[in-house]
């Protein structure tokens, strides 16, 4: 994506006055949502703000953590070791927990055929970052549940503004620890522009 792609996404951001993830009246967020979702063909999309967030949240959706074991195979040094500050032990051989894939702006005309290799795996953590707009993650699933156990690990997520005040559970069984790993409108604007620009289609 050009200089000239990039001021158009950011202006139409800032001059919207949503800026926060929190605001019922983003447009960015869901956006991008539903473009993740029809390339991957997954049914449900958490975005979170690096991939270690969608680490973390791919695990939380899958009730996996501390003391788990997780098959991950070509998973980077990196993120190997934050699963392991998690307490979650990593291996190669087996049945993969979830996907990882960090595309390029060189994998973007191909976003769709190589998430397909991932029809298999229950998560995929599709690493944003090497897009150049900053750290940036999804998290893709077809389970709700899951979905719904992953995007409630953002502080502020969808499923706590309704009891932000009261501090109360909306899920039984849902953790209430969060994490500020909400995902900036600015960003997910230039992420979809390049994704769109560059030619990702279903």
């Amino acid at each position: 994506m050009d200089h000239f792609d990039t001021a158009i996404a950011l202006s139409r951001v800032l001059t919207s006055g949503v800026i926060m993830s929190i605001e019922r009246n983003d447009r960015e967020l869901p956006a991008l949502e539903r473009l993740l979702r029809k390339v991957s063909g997954r049914t449900q999309v958490v975005l979170v703000n690096s991939a270690t967030a969608g680490l973390h949240s791919a695990l939380a959706g899958l009730r996996l953590g501390h003391g788990d074991e997780v098959v991950a195979p070509a998973l980077p040094d990196a993120h190997r070791r934050f699963l392991d500050w998690l307490g979650v032990r990593v291996r190669e051989d087996g049945t993969p927990a979830f996907a990882y894939v960090s595309p390029t702006p060189a994998d973007v005309d191909r976003l769709g055929p190589l998430l397909t290799t991932t029809a298999g795996a229950p998560a995929v953590v599709l690493d944003l970052t090497g897009l150049g707009f900053g750290p940036a993650a999804a998290v893709l699933f077809d389970d709700e549940d899951a979905w719904r156990r992953a995007e409630r690990l953002k502080i502020f997520g969808t499923f706590d503004l309704r009891t932000m005040w009261t501090q109360a559970e909306t899920d039984e069984g849902v953790g209430g620890v969060q994490f500020n790993y909400r995902l900036s409108p600015l960003v997910a604007a230039c992420v979809r522009m390049a994704l769109t620009t560059q030619g990702a289609r279903a």
